[in-house]
């Protein structure tokens, strides 16, 4: 069975509301240049005590043959520039609540270790190769008290920095709507919509997985400022 990556029409539809607006005060302010993926809050449930297995697949924990609870959902995307140059060696992580409303964090599980899904990961990793590419095998999230928003987090790191912390949400749940931070953490509707990802259900697929794909845009890195840095020391 093949995953296949969806069609990036949302990104490509705000970005072109976004250049076609600029374009009256600003021109050639963004030639060439795509919408850069908004941050959001880390939130309090960035895991404090990491699972040993740390991998791409949260279905699975170790060697263990019980699947994690909830629908199986294939996360592909890649990891960009601002040109759209792919960016190589880019740690990406997310992590999220399982099928029952619990984070991998003792703030939370501790007092729902009745309720937790020992068989969900909780938490991936995956470092991009030469295209950007990344991919994780999870669930799809789902609302919990205090945000009716499902949401997946995730984390963009190069060497010892960090260069992004941000959310993705699934495109027209009703909890948008009245999730504070999905609402409050970004400054305009066009940075919530690209925040914004469908689940699509795999054709074929007799478990009813399904395939959501997320392009993330990343501002100037360090490898960008590198050349910069160097033409000003040999100056």
């Amino acid at each position: 069975m093949s995953v296949h990556a969806l069609r990036p029409s949302r990104r490509a539809f705000l970005s072109s509301l976004a250049l076609g607006a600029a374009a009256f005060t600003v021109p050639g302010a963004f030639a060439d240049q795509l919408e850069r993926t908004p941050p959001m809050t880390e939130g309090p449930f960035y895991p404090d005590k990491l699972p040993l297995d740390t991998d791409n697949d949260l279905i699975m924990v170790n060697d263990h043959i019980t699947p994690a609870v909830g629908e199986i959902t294939h996360l592909t995307g890649r990891i960009l520039g601002p040109s759209g140059d792919p960016i190589k060696n880019a740690l990406i992580e997310i992590w999220q609540c399982d099928a029952n409303q619990v984070y991998l964090h003792t703030g939370d599980s501790e007092s729902k270790k009745d309720q937790q899904d020992g068989n969900f990961q909780g938490f991936g990793r995956f470092l991009t190769g030469s295209n950007g590419a990344y991919y994780f095998r999870t669930i799809k999230p789902v609302p919990y008290p205090g945000r009716p928003a499902p949401h997946i987090h995730v984390k963009v790191k190069k060497g010892a920095r960090e260069l992004l912390t941000t959310q993705i949400m699934i495109a027209g749940h009703p909890g948008n709507d009245i999730d504070g931070v999905a609402r409050g953490g970004t400054r305009n509707v066009i940075d919530r919509e690209l925040l914004m990802i469908d689940f699509e259900p795999i054709k074929g697929s007799k478990l009813g997985e399904l395939a959501a794909h997320f392009e993330i845009v990343l501002g100037r890195t360090p490898s960008d400022l590198a050349p910069a840095r160097n033409r000003a020391a040999a100056r």
